[in-house]
């Protein structure tokens, strides 16, 4: 297992990696929509948005690409939201479909509405 190092991956508050290869997979820790200041968006669609672009971000840093996403799940507070998550998701993965699951779980840290963690190929 090798953690993923790159001058823009910040450094997490947490004992975790925010992402890792192994065996030619990239794993991404749960990204949630926070942004610099610790504040979240307002909305479930900007904070979806937000998780995504982090997810992204970590999986470009680690020189892979959207279209290698694999897999995502989403931990979402409130099955209500899952209509307006479900069309987010839509219009920023388009075409390409990875593998989802999504969960349920109630209050998210920080009050936040999602929680989004994925599976990737290595370049």
């Amino acid at each position: 297992m090798r953690a993923i190092q790159h001058p823009d991956i910040p450094t997490p508050a947490g004992h975790y990696s925010p992402i890792v290869e192994h065996g030619g997979v990239l794993y991404v820790s749960g990204q949630l929509p926070a942004e610099e200041d610790g504040a979240f968006p307002e909305g479930i669609e900007a904070q979806t948005l937000s998780a995504l672009g982090k997810v992204r971000g970590l999986v470009e840093a680690a020189g892979s690409r959207l279209e290698d996403i694999i897999q995502v799940r989403i931990y979402v507070c409130d099955v209500e939201l899952w209509g307006a998550v479900n069309e987010t998701y839509a219009g920023f993965f388009g075409a390409h479909r990875p593998a989802r699951i999504v969960v349920p779980t109630g209050p998210l840290h920080g009050g936040c509405l999602v929680e989004i963690e994925a599976t990737a190929a290595a370049r």
